[in-house]
C-alpha cells in the first residue's frame, strides 16, 4: 500500500472551490502589476504543446479572458491553476510545460490558490520572492523537475494551508525557521526530492497537520519528540529515508493517526509500548530497518489496525498472545526477523486475516489446529522455519488458500493427496524431505500458477496429467531425482491470456532425450523469460525453434550430453542476457550473432568441442567462458594462427 500526495485530484478540485471562483462581469478589469506578473511568467515558458497559456493575452482582461486565472471584486488575481492534469469538457488532458517559474509570480499580493502541478518539465529553482505572497492559501508545485532548495522567504507564508512540491529534484535541508512558521499547514507533501538533513523538531508546532509525507528523501537525524504533538495528524509516511535512533514514546500520542509508514530506514531499538496510544491506526508499516528486541504485548491494543507490516527488521521474543485481539487485521508481515517459539493459538481470533507472512524466523514447536477457523486466510507463509512439521496437518485442508509457502519447514514423505482437492494457486514446499512420485492427481490442481518443489527428494518422470496444469506459469522443480523427458512439462495447456510460462527451472534432475523441436513451439512456451535445464542428461541439439522464444532473457543448459552447432538462430532471440551451454558437446562455431546480442551480459561455452575464431563481440566475457575448447582461439583467448 503506498501512500502518496502528490494528489493530482486536489488540482482538479480547487477548479471547483466556490470560495476562490468569481464572476467578474460587474467587477473591476485586471490589476496591471497582476497582468504583468502573469505574462512575466508566461516568457519564462519555453513551450506549451497543449496551450494552457494560449488565453493570455496582453490585450485582453486577465480576470475575464484569461482561462485559469480568478479574481476578486477590486481585479486582483486570487487564483492561478494551471496544472498539467486538466478538466476539459468532462476528459482529463495530461500534459506538459517546459520552462521555469518567474519571480514575478512574486507580484501577485492576492494570490490565495497557486496550482503549477504535473507540467513535467518545470525546471529551475522556486523563487525566494514567492515568500512575499502572504495570502497564499494552497501552493501546488508537485511533480514537475524543480532544484535548488526550499526558499527561507517560505516562513512569512503563514496563512499556508497546504503546501505540495513533491516528485521535484529539491535538495538541501527543510528549514527549521519555514516549518516552525507555517502554523496554519493542513497538508505537506515533500516526498520524492532530494532533501537531507534532519526532520526540523519545529514540526511539532504545526498542531493543524492532518498529512505529512516526506517519503523518497535522504533525510537522515532521528524522530523528532515533538512529533507527538501533532494530535490531528492522520497520515505519516517518512518510508525510504535514512532515518536513524529509535521510535520515539511520544509516538503514542498521535491518536488521530490512521497511516504510518516508516519503511525502509535505518530505525533501531525496540517498538515502544506506546504504540497503543495508536487507536485510529489502519496501515503501520515499519519494515526494512533494524529494530530489535521483543513485540510489546501493548501491540494488541490497536483497534483499527488492518495491515500491519513488520518485516525484514532483527525482532526477538515470542509472538504476545495480546495479538489475538487485532480482530480488524487483515495482513500480517513478520518475515525475515528472529521471532522464536510458537505461534499463539489467540491467532485463531483473526477472523478478518487474509494474509499471515511469518517466514524467515525461529519459530517452533506444534501449529495451533485452533488456526483451522482463519476461513479468510488466503496467504499462508511459515517458510524457512525450524517448524519439524514431518507432514502437512491435515487440518490445513479447512482453509480456503489462494498461496501456500511451506519451504524449509521439516516435511518428510509423499504429497498429501487432499492438496488435489484444493483451489492453491501457490504452493511452495521446496527445500524439504519430499520423496516418492510425483502423482498423477497432480494434474486436479488446476489453480496453480506457481508450483515449487525444488530441492527434495521426488522422483519418476511427469505424469501425463500435468498438462491439465493450464494456469501454470511458474515451475521450480530443481535438485530432485525427475526423469524422462520434457515433453509433458513443454507442452502442457494454457487457460488464456493465463497459463503461459514465466520461468522454469529444471536443473539437477535425471531427464534425459533430446529437448523436441517442436514442443519449444507449443504455446504454453512463447512467452517464457527464464529457462534453466542444466545438469541433466538431455541428448541432442539446440533446437532451432528456439528463435520464437522472444521473451526468452536466461537460457542456462549447463552439463548435459548437447550436441552439434550452436544454432544461429539463437541471435534471433533478442532479449537475451543469459546464455550457459558450458560442459557440453558442442560443435563448430560460435555465431557472431549470438555473441553479440544486444542484451548479452553473462556468456559461457567453456568445455565443449568448439572450433575456430571467437568473433568479435562488445560484451566483456572472461576467458573462462572459453576455455576447455582446444579448437578455440582469438581474443580474449590466444590469437589464432594464420596459415
Amino acid at each position: 500500500m503506498e501512500i502518496s500526495f502528490h494528489n493530482n485530484m486536489f488540482s482538479l478540485l480547487l477548479l471547483l472551490l466556490p470560495s476562490l471562483s468569481f464572476s467578474p462581469s460587474a467587477w473591476a478589469a485586471c490589476n496591471a502589476v497582476d497582468k504583468e506578473a502573469l505574462l512575466g511568467f508566461k516568457r519564462t515558458i519555453t513551450a506549451d504543446p497543449s496551450r494552457l497559456l494560449q488565453s493570455w493575452i496582453s490585450s485582453t482582461d486577465c480576470c475575464t479572458s484569461w482561462k485559469g486565472v480568478a479574481c476578486n471584486s477590486v481585479g486582483r488575481v486570487v487564483n492561478v491553476t494551471r496544472s498539467g492534469l486538466v478538466s476539459d469538457d468532462d476528459d482529463l488532458l495530461d500534459t506538459f510545460m517546459n520552462g521555469t517559474l518567474s519571480p514575478s509570480l512574486g507580484n501577485l499580493s492576492y494570490l490565495q490558490l497557486l496550482d503549477l502541478s504535473n507540467l513535467k518539465n518545470l525546471n529551475g529553482p522556486i523563487p525566494p520572492e514567492f515568500g512575499k505572497l502572504r495570502r497564499l492559501t494552497y501552493l501546488f508545485l508537485n511533480s514537475n523537475q524543480l532544484t535548488g532548495s526550499i526558499p527561507a522567504t517560505f516562513k512569512h507564508l503563514s496563512r499556508l494551508e497546504r503546501l505540495f512540491l513533491n516528485n521535484n529534484y529539491i535538495s538541501g535541508i527543510i528549514p527549521f525557521s519555514v516549518i516552525g512558521s507555517l502554523t496554519a499547514l493542513t497538508e505537506l507533501g515533500l516526498s520524492e526530492n532530494q532533501l537531507r538533513g534532519s526532520i526540523p523538531a519545529t514540526i511539532g508546532k504545526l498542531v493543524l497537520l492532518t498529512k505529512l509525507d516526506l517519503h523518497a528523501n535522504n533525510l537522515s537525524g532521528s524522530l523528532p519528540t515533538t512529533i507527538g504533538k501533532l494530535k490531528s495528524l492522520k497520515y505519516l509516511d517518512l518510508s525510504q529515508n535514512t532515518i536513524k535512533g529509535s521510535i520515539p514514546k511520544s509516538i503514542g500520542g498521535l491518536s488521530a493517526l490512521v497511516l504510518l509508514d516508516l519503511n525502509q530506514n535505518q530505525i533501531t531499538g525496540s517498538i515502544p509500548s506506546s504504540i497503543s496510544g495508536l487507536i485510529s491506526l489502519q496501515f503501520c508499516r515499519i519494515s526494512e530497518n533494524k529494530l530489535t528486541g521483543s513485540l510489546p504485548p501493548s501491540i494488541g491494543h490497536l483497534p483499527s489496525i488492518q495491515r500491519l507490516i513488520l518485516e525484514n527488521n532483527k525482532l526477538t521474543g515470542k509472538l504476545p498472545a495480546t495479538m489475538g485481539h487485532l480482530v480488524t487485521l487483515t495482513e500480517l508481515f513478520l518475515s525475515n526477523n528472529r521471532i522464536t517459539s510458537k505461534i499463539p493459538s489467540s491467532f485463531s481470533n483473526l477472523q478478518n486475516l487474509q494474509t499471515l507472512d511469518l517466514s524467515r524466523n525461529h519459530l517452533s514447536g506444534e501449529l495451533p489446529t485452533e488456526l483451522a477457523k482463519l476461513q479468510n486466510l488466503q496467504t499462508l507463509d511459515l517458510s524457512f522455519n525450524p517448524l519439524g512439521l514431518v507432514s502437512i496437518p491435515k487440518w490445513f485442508a479447512k482453509l480456503k488458500l489462494f498461496r501456500l509457502m511451506l519451504a524449509k519447514t521439516g516435511i518428510r514423505g509423499s504429497l498429501p493427496r487432499w492438496l488435489s482437492s484444493t483451489s492453491i494457486s501457490m504452493l511452495d514446499l521446496s527445500d524439504n524431505a519430499l520423496t516418492g512420485k510425483l502423482p498423477p492427481w497432480i494434474g486436479n490442481m488446476t489453480s496453480l500458477s506457481l508450483l515449487n518443489l525444488s530441492n527434495n527428494g521426488l522422483h519418476s518422470s511427469i505424469p501425463a496429467e500435468f498438462k491439465n496444469l493450464r494456469r501454470l506459469m511458474d515451475l521450480d522443480l530443481h535438485s530432485n531425482k525427475f526423469s524422462g523427458n520434457l515433453d509433458t512439462i513443454f507442452s502442457k495447456g494454457t487457460d488464456d491470456p493465463i497459463g503461459h510460462y514465466n520461468s522454469i527451472d529444471l536443473s539437477d534432475n535425471m531427464f534425459a532425450g533430446p529437448i523436441n523441436d517442436s514442443v519449444l513451439q507449443s504455446s504454453a512456451m512463447d512467452s517464457i523469460t527464464s529457462l534453466v535445464l542444466s545438469y541433466n542428461l538431455l541428448k541432442g541439439s539446440i533446437p532451432k525453434s528456439i528463435r520464437k522464444l522472444s521473451e526468452l532473457r536466461i537460457l542456462k543448459v549447463v552439463s548435459n550430453g548437447l550436441s552439434g552447432k550452436i544454432p544461429v538462430e539463437l541471435g534471433d532471440a533478442m532479449g537475451l542476457t543469459t546464455i550457459l551451454l558450458s560442459r557440453n558437446n558442442l560443435m563448430g562455431s560460435i555465431p557472431g550473432k549470438v555473441i553479440n546480442l544486444n542484451e548479452l551480459k553473462e556468456f559461457d561455452v567453456s568445455h565443449n568441442q568448439l572450433r575456430g575464431e571467437i568473433p568479435p563481440h562488445k560484451a566483456i566475457i572472461p576467458v573462462s567462458s572459453f576455455i576447455g575448447n582446444p579448437g578455440l582461439c582469438g581474443a580474449p583467448l590466444p590469437p589464432c594462427e594464420r596459415s
